[in-house]
C-alpha cells in the first residue's frame, strides 16, 4: 500500500504549510495533498486559503521526492488550456512529481460568492469531460484542434511538453456511477473515491465493466480512496488490510485533530 499526507492546509499560514509538506516527505509519504478551493471548507468566519496549483508550485521549491497534486482539481474554475499550463510549468518545477487529479466540482456557494459559472450537473458534467480532453490533447500535441460545446482548440500548441510521458498520471475524483465512472473507464489512470470499502467495492467492480466495454484492462486504473488515522494502530491495519484486499493501492491519509504526533506513530509503523 502507497500513502500520501492531506494537508489540510485551511486557515493556515504559509509557513505551516510549507512545513508540513517538508514534514510529510521527511517521514516517507509518497505525495502531499493540498485542496482546490478559495474559502475555507469549515469553522466560522473568513479564513486563510491559498490557490491550489500556485501553492504546489511554491511547494515543488521546498520539497524534493514527495508527490505532488490538488484533491481534487475543480476544473470550472480555470480554462482547461491554463490549466494545461499550469500542471505543464508545476511538472517542470518538480522535475517529475506532480498528479493532476481532476473532478467535475460541486461547491456552488464558493461558485456564487467568487462569480464562477456553476452549470447544472449534466452541463458540468459534459464540460469536465471535455476539459479532460482538451489537456490532452495539449500536453500530447502540436496543431491541437477541438470542437465541443463547451470548449474549442483551434491549431493550439502549447510548449514544454510536460516531463511525465505522455503527461502527469490522471486521477479523478468521482462517485457517480451513470455519468462520473464512465469518464473514469475512459480516461483515468487513478480513480479516487471516498465511501465506504463495501460501497467502493460495488463502484470498482462497476469501473472494471466499464473499462473492459471501452476497451481499456481494468488492471490499468489504479485505485485509491481516504484513509483516517481515528483509532488505534490495530483499526488502522484492520482498514488497510481491507482496502488492500479490495484492490486499493493508495491511501490518502487525513491529517489528524491530535496533529503531528499521531502522524508520526503511524510512520513509524506503516511507512
Amino acid at each position: 500500500m502507497r500513502f500520501g499526507l492531506d494537508l489540510a492546509q485551511q486557515r493556515l499560514e504559509w509557513d505551516e504549510i510549507a512545513d508540513r509538506a517538508r514534514f510529510a516527505e521527511a517521514l516517507g509519504f509518497e505525495g502531499i495533498w493540498g485542496f482546490d478551493h478559495f474559502q475555507p471548507m469549515y469553522g466560522e468566519g473568513p479564513g486563510n486559503c491559498f490557490e491550489g496549483w500556485t501553492t504546489l508550485a511554491a511547494l515543488a521549491g521546498v520539497t524534493e521526492r514527495v508527490r505532488l497534486g490538488l484533491l481534487v482539481t475543480g476544473y470550472t474554475y480555470r480554462h482547461p488550456s491554463l490549466l494545461a499550463s499550469e500542471v505543464i510549468t508545476v511538472d517542470h518545477a518538480s522535475h517529475g512529481r506532480v498528479d493532476l487529479s481532476l473532478g467535475a466540482a460541486w461547491f456552488e456557494g464558493e461558485h456564487r460568492a467568487l462569480g464562477f459559472d456553476f452549470p447544472p450537473t449534466r452541463e458540468r458534467i459534459e464540460g469536465f469531460e471535455e476539459a479532460l480532453q482538451v489537456m490532452k490533447l495539449l500536453m500530447t500535441e502540436d496543431d491541437a484542434s477541438f470542437a465541443g460545446e463547451h470548449f474549442r482548440l483551434e491549431h493550439a500548441t502549447m510548449h514544454p511538453r510536460p516531463v511525465q510521458v505522455p503527461h502527469p498520471p490522471i486521477w479523478i475524483g468521482a462517485g457517480g456511477e451513470r455519468k462520473m465512472l464512465p469518464i473514469v473507464a475512459r480516461h483515468a489512470d487513478v480513480w479516487h473515491c471516498f465511501g465506504s470499502p463495501a460501497d467502493l467495492a460495488r463502484k470498482s467492480a462497476r469501473l472494471d465493466e466499464l473499462a473492459l466495454e471501452y476497451g481499456r484492462d481494468p488492471a490499468s486504473i489504479k485505485r485509491a480512496s481516504s484513509l483516517s488515522l481515528d483509532g488505534s494502530d490495530d483499526d488502522v491495519a484492520a482498514a488497510i488490510d481491507e482496502w488492500e484486499g479490495l484492490g486499493f493501492e493508495y491511501l490518502v491519509v487525513g491529517w489528524p485533530g491530535t496533529g503531528r504526533p499521531r502522524i508520526e506513530q503511524f510512520a513509524a509503523r506503516f511507512l
